[in-house]
């Protein structure tokens, strides 16, 4: 297999982008009605097929990993890109998993009768054309489009140029599930360069895009809402936090914050910053630091943790910073209330967690954060619609407008209202 950078020139680039977003329209007016059993067909074959070809994705892998490595991604980065057979395993449950869910699309929300004699429906209908940016991580390619699928959308996948060949070869996958089910083949469309200006044309495309998704890191994310003027559903990066309360468990805070941390560092689940209870410091707080640098990660610690021997001393840029790596900020907090202010000025509002067996702690820590996920004595690398019974996620949407929190399909629809009458008129 050749490695390529772009199967078009530039010049070429918002021609192809307008023809991929024609297409992309017209695939989601018959996808807006498809029957559920050829959307299911679609992506049972695509597992099927993805699996058969597990050697060619590994091989386009590879590929990837040395272009990763030449470009210097560090370690972290590099997990994330890399696929092995439970990987590809992972992806296969994934498609599965969506194809055996319920079809969101004319779901009833709500029917009432007025007084009129109107019976009024609230019913799911399709967002119409997803965009979805995103970076190093190939799977997104076969969970995106899955959920687009299954929620009547059509999607114009934009991987990162890192998984160009990866993303390649899962999407040829999804194409025979859709030939298969003889669903229209737009339905989900790569754009096949890894050219930055494809993305600058996506963001624009007001007359074929109806939403935006963007999936990666800080930079990724701020450029999509400064440049779109399509709507955006906001994926901010993952400023992870967890507090570990007066009456933490110390089991449970071991346990948890290993894994929180360590389990896979460069997830947008993984925690970022440790809020220890000034009275558990030398006790619970000091066993759990000391646990993590075992571990291998670098502790970026506050004044009176930085006595701890084999932490570092934390700058100002520590807190609010997504490491992605084994890095973690601890900082010692007052009380409950000391380590939500801490939270609401550097946190991210995707997730948050406490532990403790306090319940009037826990209580106030769901009820005066806001974050898009709140945990509770359960480590933050469950933040995934995977682990929340989606099937797989688009995103972690860190907004308040319309979707919120794992982005499945059903949060890819919009709704509709469907009213009938027996020759009503209005007086």
């Amino acid at each position: 297999m050749q490695r390529s950078n772009s199967m078009t020139d530039i010049a070429d680039i918002p021609a192809l982008m307008a023809r991929l977003g024609a297409a992309a329209k017209a695939a989601s007016a018959e996808l807006g009605f498809a029957p559920a059993e050829a959307k299911a067909k679609a992506l049972n074959v695509a597992a099927d097929t993805v699996w058969a070809r597990r050697g060619e994705i590994i091989a386009a892998n590879e590929m990837d990993m040395a272009f990763g490595r030449e470009k210097g991604l560090s370690p972290a980065m590099l997990d994330r890109l890399m696929l092995d057979e439970p990987r590809i395993q992972g992806i296969v449950d994934g498609l599965r998993a969506v194809a055996g869910q319920d079809d969101p699309v004319g779901a009833v929300l709500e029917e009432w009768t007025r007084p009129t004699g109107l019976t009024i429906k609230r019913v799911r209908t399709p967002l119409g054309v997803v965009g979805v940016i995103y970076e190093s991580r190939p799977n997104v390619t076969a969970d995106a489009g899955a959920l687009c699928l299954k929620s009547g959308n059509a999607v114009i996948l934009r991987g990162g140029s890192e998984s160009f060949h990866s993303s390649s070869a899962i999407h040829a996958c999804l194409v025979e599930g859709l030939k298969a089910a003889n669903l229209p083949e737009a339905a989900i469309q790569l754009v096949p360069t890894r050219d930055r200006a494809a993305v600058q044309e996506l963001l624009t495309m007001v007359d074929t895009v109806d939403v935006i998704v963007p999936r990666g890191g800080k930079g990724l994310v701020g450029l999509v809402q400064r440049e779109a003027r399509v709507p955006v559903f906001a994926h901010l990066e993952g400023i992870v936090h967890i507090y570990l309360d007066a009456k933490a468990d110390p089991i449970k805070a071991l346990d948890v914050v290993l894994n929180a941390k360590t389990r896979r560092t460069g997830i947008c689940g993984a925690a970022e910053c440790l809020l220890i209870h000034k009275d558990i410091v030398d006790t619970v707080g000091q066993g759990v630091l000391r646990a993590l640098m075992d571990a291998g990660v670098t502790v970026h610690a506050d004044a009176e943790l930085a006595k701890i021997e084999g932490s570092v001393n934390a700058t100002p840029e520590d807190w609010g910073h997504e490491y992605l790596d084994m890095d973690i900020a601890a900082k010692v907090v007052d009380d409950v209330d000391d380590a939500i202010s801490h939270i609401r000025k550097y946190g991210s509002n995707h997730t948050d967690c406490i532990i403790s067996e306090d319940d009037a702690a826990v209580a106030r820590f769901f009820e005066r954060l806001d974050s898009a996920i709140l945990m509770h004595n359960a480590s933050t690398q469950f933040a995934d619609g995977g682990e929340f019974g989606m099937g797989a996620e688009i995103g972690i949407a860190t907004g308040k407008m319309h979707a919120r929190g794992p982005v499945g399909a059903a949060q890819l629809t919009s709704f509709k209202y469907l009213v009938s009458g027996n020759g009503a008129i209005r007086s």
